[in-house]
């Protein structure tokens, strides 16, 4: 065996000593940035990271430029903070930061730090305070092996839209609500496209425990609170490019979000407007009708023309349209075959085709998908009443809108097309 010498012995030994202590010492690195908006997305924008050690945060911003010395110009904004002691039995340290007074349409660079420890500098862009063209991706739920499985279909998503404006989530996101590791896997399996695509985030049941929603909801998700009060950051409308993206809370105080949701779409002048939740209007599974949900929501839904419905929990793909016209034609019959005193729509007849034909006016689509692993068959109610329904299949969706035309495609985590339909105005 060779023997070192005493002197440099002792180095290795010292240098491996301060590596194992280094390693055990809270990160002052930020992490788990995500970009959001608590305001109007065309002249605010809402960040939050998190840090390990209590410290002092900001946030530095500035008018992208191709030239480095952007720095210079950059504005400094002091950073909220607050400790949150995790499940695990660790604190954790939780920042956020709203930019005000930003120029529309244009280019930010931002960074986050303490002023000695910094983030790398990220972009984003402002919206137009016009009805202009955008897109977006829309994700079902992303819920188990999140790092292992669902990294690919954000990572896929984001090859198919590179300029996508937003992300929308709904629902579920993970599994076990303050598992801080499963929310470590999904700003993981994002990584970047969290801090620079804004992410709209509605609450599913694995976001809530013993009637909660998890502690860890607000201090990551800032959005407008401008919905029903004790819903703040779950419950809210964001007005963008000529629509309004409306987020119901299907969890709880629904019956308090019917009245909110009648007086916000009677509101509204939007072009567009898109509403999502966790819980479906009809299921796609076996044996998980929604019916009181459904007839707190559907008829508010159908009276405003709502053009499409983004939604989850059910671990499989069901698409299907009401036309508004025809919405009080059909007794209905739930899971249980207990017969309803109220009437369902008329919904078009199952083709089960890859693309649905431009949509007739007057007609609101329902879809919902799954993001992540965890899979469920398709119930015969839905194979019954859906136009395309799908099983064991990870998707994400691509919704490019203009003023006169919602074009949607849903894409295979593989990358190939799915499913496909259009909307005109």
């Amino acid at each position: 065996m060779k023997i070192l010498p005493l002197g440099i012995a002792a180095i290795s030994l010292a240098s491996v000593a301060f590596v194992a202590v280094k390693q055990s010492q809270p990160s002052v690195e930020p992490s788990r940035i995500l970009l959001s908006w608590n305001g109007n997305p065309a002249t605010q924008a809402a960040i939050t990271w998190r840090t390990e050690n209590s410290s002092t945060q900001t946030i530095q911003f500035a008018v992208a430029s191709a030239d480095p010395r952007f720095t210079k110009d950059a504005q400094t904004v002091a950073a909220t903070s607050e400790p949150l002691e995790l499940a695990e039995g660790t604190t954790a340290y939780y920042h956020s930061a709203t930019l005000t007074g930003l120029t529309p349409n244009t280019k930010y660079s931002y960074r986050v730090g303490d002023g000695t420890t910094w983030s790398e500098w990220l972009d984003f862009k402002t919206a137009s305070n016009e009805a202009k063209p955008f897109s977006f991706i829309y994700f079902g739920d992303a819920q188990n092996d999140v790092k292992s499985m669902w990294s690919r279909v954000i990572r896929q998503a984001q090859k198919d839209a590179p300029y996508a404006d937003f992300m929308l989530h709904a629902g579920d996101l993970i599994n076990v609500p303050e598992a801080d590791n499963e929310w470590r896997d999904w700003f993981y399996a994002g990584g970047w496209l969290h801090s620079t695509i804004p992410s709209i985030a509605t609450p599913g049941n694995h976001e809530y425990k013993s009637g909660a929603i998890t502690r860890l909801w607000k201090p990551q998700f800032q959005y407008p609170r401008n919905g029903v009060p004790g819903l703040e950051d779950s419950n809210y409308y964001i007005d963008f490019q000529g629509s309004r993206i409306i987020s119901l809370n299907s969890m709880e105080k629904t019956e308090e979000q019917s009245v909110w949701l009648d007086k916000t779409l009677s509101e509204t002048k939007a072009n567009w407007v898109i509403l999502t939740f966790h819980y479906p209007m009809y299921s796609t599974a076996k044996g998980r009708d929604n019916a009181k949900l459904r007839d707190l929501w559907l008829p508010i839904i159908l009276k405003h023309k709502v053009d499409i419905v983004l939604q989850g929990h059910d671990h499989s793909y069901g698409r299907m349209n009401i036309d508004h016209e025809t919405s009080h034609g059909h007794s209905h019959t739930d899971a249980n075959n207990d017969h309803k005193d109220h009437t369902d729509p008329v919904w078009d007849v199952p083709s089960n085709i890859l693309s649905g034909a431009t949509s007739k006016q007057g007609s609101t689509y329902f879809v919902v998908s799954v993001s992540g692993p965890k899979m469920y068959d398709v119930g015969d109610d839905a194979l019954s009443r859906m136009t395309k329904t799908g099983e064991y299949k990870q998707l994400y969706q691509i919704i490019n809108v203009t003023p006169t035309q919602l074009k949607y495609k849903a894409h295979l985590a593989t990358g190939e097309l799915y499913d496909t339909f259009e909307i005109n105005k």
